[in-house]
């Protein structure tokens, strides 16, 4: 758990983060979101200290982050940011080791995580961990960015933006792979973006920051339906409200029972329980379809997902 207690950073008479406390849960995604210049990466580089805080406090499973060296508080806290900030002489087997080498950890160990986090990462051992990152694409050494971050096993991980240089569909990759690992690794993770609909997407909470002040820090869905101020309403509804709504459930949570009066009627098009009614819609309507079958990774039918059920979800929210 990471709890900030009235963290402030000024510069001169101007706070550009502003006494700031809000609570991150352990095992779960706090997306920051804010327009440029609302102190958001100030607020993320005090939590591992790369900016000192002029006053308040960091507290990160129970211990007062200003009672230990930097250098060793950022040995276990990952950090991501745009860009990825490889290092491009060293492979990408040696990139994700710089932490692991730092601490003193053995080949074996090391080599044993490398492999771990670039087969999560949907990164072949055997074809990547020798390549430079000159030879990747923007979206594999971004991947190789958060194994680094995560090499050492760190409870904590910071990224700033760090998705923001990608194309729609490598972004869009790049925030499945993370949900992914922390699925897998249970990290806790602060994210700074400037992203509503990656915030939506990626956040159990998401802060909204203005002026250096936290407005709102609450779920997806009371951003939603209980916006603090005027600011956060336009700010969580910008584009459209009804499809980021669809985002916050899921197909197998909205699946109703498959009617048991003939085979004939069964659905064919089959959607994972996992996918957000807005990607059941998405892909039904691509399919030109009115109906699927929804199921679980092992292939148990969760139930049946209509369009007309799909829209009337988002109708009542």
């Amino acid at each position: 758990m990471i709890v900030l207690e009235g963290l402030t950073k000024r510069y001169g008479t101007t706070a550009v983060v502003d006494a700031v406390s809000i609570t991150v849960e352990r095992d779960s995604i706090t997306a920051i979101v804010g327009t440029s210049g609302s102190g958001k990466s100030t607020l993320l580089r005090m939590i591992n200290r790369l900016v000192e805080p002029s006053a308040g406090r960091v507290w990160i499973d129970g211990r007062d982050t200003a009672d230990e060296p930097p250098h060793l508080l950022r040995r276990r806290i990952g950090y991501v940011i745009q860009g990825n900030g490889l290092f491009p002489h060293r492979t990408v087997a040696q990139n994700v080791a710089t932490v692991p080498r730092l601490l003193g950890w053995s080949d074996a160990r090391i080599a044993a995580r490398t492999v771990e986090l670039l087969e999560a990462l949907q990164l072949d051992p055997a074809r990547y961990a020798h390549q430079y990152p000159h030879a990747l694409s923007g979206g594999q050494q971004q991947r190789v960015g958060v194994a680094r971050a995560l090499a050492a096993e760190p409870k904590v991980l910071l990224m700033d933006e760090p998705f923001g240089a990608l194309d729609p569909i490598l972004r869009a990759k790049a925030q499945e792979d993370l949900l992914a690992v922390r699925r897998r690794f249970g990290t806790t993770i602060v994210l700074v973006t400037h992203d509503i609909d990656e915030a939506f997407r990626l956040g159990d909470r998401i802060a909204v920051m203005r002026h250096g002040r936290i407005l709102q820090c609450d779920r997806p869905a009371a951003l939603l339906t209980r916006p603090a101020d005027p600011f956060v309403a336009e700010l969580a509804g910008r584009g459209d409200r009804a499809l980021r709504l669809l985002s916050l459930t899921t197909a197998g949570d909205a699946a109703e029972a498959v009617p048991a009066d003939g085979a004939d009627r069964e659905p064919v098009v089959r959607i994972r329980a996992d996918a957000t009614l807005r990607e059941a819609l998405s892909d039904l309507v691509w399919r030109g379809a009115t109906r699927g079958v929804v199921v679980d990774p092992d292939g148990t039918v969760r139930g049946a997902l209509r369009v007309d059920a799909i829209l009337a979800h988002g109708r009542s929210c």
